[in-house]
């Protein structure tokens, strides 16, 4: 079972999605093997988010992202599970149960993403996944 009960958890998630702040991610870690805490959260977009990811750690983000074409612009959010690929072998077992409990405050996401590389955390791919998942994408056409 995961702790994720700190207020700065909550706090970090709704300053993503709030329209009122400059805050695009924020990513949460482990203290210990079950407290999950806020990590870091920032206003650099996805770049920023990617220079926290740590090889040694399991990590949860919450980022930001604007879709869409001149005429229609929404923010759209992506869940990230990165297991560091230096992580422990108990740690990466954690995972897949842990979350679970994440969940219960990163709720609303358009796309959720698993990786443990780097190079797989693509911004035109990411994109690709949340228009896809968004139904139509009619790219400004008329």
């Amino acid at each position: 079972m995961a702790d994720v009960s700190d207020p700065a958890l909550v706090e970090a998630y709704e300053d993503v999605r709030s329209d009122t702040t400059e805050t695009n991610w924020c990513a949460f870690t482990y203290e210990g093997s079950k407290k999950i805490v806020l990590k870091a959260k920032g206003e650099e977009g996805l770049s920023g988010l990617l220079d926290v990811l740590e090889d040694e750690e399991i990590t949860y983000a919450f980022f930001r992202m604007v879709v869409g074409d001149k005429e229609s612009r929404r923010a759209k959010f992506v869940f990230l599970t990165w297991v560091g690929s230096k992580a422990s072998v108990l740690a990466k077992a954690r995972v897949s149960v842990h979350t679970s409990f994440v969940r219960k405050i990163v709720r609303d996401f358009a796309v959720s993403i698993h990786a443990d590389d780097k190079n797989d955390i693509d911004e035109e791919d990411i994109y690709s996944q949340i228009t896809k998942a968004m139904g139509a994408n009619y790219s400004g056409n008329t």
